[in-house]
């Protein structure tokens, strides 16, 4: 199950959720500072394949819908691709970075043209300590994922969490990153928008950003606060279906 770990503290607490094979969520539980997602993640090298860079593996459980891996394993590694969100709250437009996390671009935009996206809620949403709504689970539970997993591509680049203790990062306003299990490439097809800096270890992968319009739309969201959600997560009190995803 796919989780975000949520910094509370600058004495180093989380709130983290457990984790599965294929990138889902699950309740969220206290943890300290060393239980935090992916914590040993960040030193593991990518896996790769003989063909190329990307090894997408596949999963023990089973696709959520009936989509396939890419077909590439060795994407293009320069370059940008437009995705828009048709959502039930407003349109997010989303800037995917090849440079930044080529094999994630690759899988997202394969999804997306497989329609895996569409019609599927955006599950959780967290307005204390971090600050992001998480989609991308067709099943809306949080314990969905594609039957299979991304490498991990690591983010190289972001400042350092004033006050949040070391192995504490901010990952922007605008920013989109994979959601994990906290275990090695164990991303799937979740992931979260940030709306607000949040302060997070660095080890959930960064592969683009929201234009002004989106988070005008996800401020809208996170304005109106949060629900019980599943696993004993918080969803978004304003419901946002993501109707259409669409490349290009």
């Amino acid at each position: 199950m796919s989780r975000i770990a949520v910094a509370v503290s600058a004495a180093g607490l989380v709130l983290a959720g457990c984790g599965s094979s294929d990138g889902s969520s699950d309740a969220a539980a206290a943890t300290t500072a060393t239980g935090a997602a992916g914590a040993s993640a960040a030193t593991t090298p990518p896996p790769t394949t003989a063909a190329g860079l990307c090894d997408f593996t596949a999963s023990p459980q089973a696709a959520a819908r009936n989509v396939h891996p890419p077909e590439d394993s060795n994407p293009p590694t320069t370059g940008t691709v437009p995705v828009t969100l048709a959502t039930s709250v407003g349109t997010i437009g989303l800037t995917l970075d090849r440079a930044q996390a080529p094999c994630t671009v690759e899988s997202m935009v394969s999804l997306a043209q497989q329609d895996y996206f569409d019609d599927t809620p955006c599950h959780r949403l967290t307005d204390q300590g971090i600050y992001v709504l998480q989609c991308g689970d067709p099943t809306g539970t949080g314990r969905g994922g594609p039957g299979y997993t991304i490498p991990d591509e690591f983010p190289q680049n972001l400042a350092p969490a004033e006050g949040m203790g070391p192995g504490t990062v901010v990952y922007p306003r605008g920013s989109i990153a994979m959601a994990n299990t906290g275990r090695a490439h164990s991303g799937g097809s979740q992931f979260f928008l940030v709306y607000k800096d949040s302060p997070l270890p660095p080890e959930y992968t960064v592969f683009g950003t929201i234009d002004e319009a989106g988070l005008e739309v996800l401020d809208k969201v996170a304005a109106a606060g949060t629900k019980p959600g599943p696993g004993g997560m918080t969803a978004p009190t304003m419901e946002v279906q993501i109707t259409d995803a669409t490349v290009g």
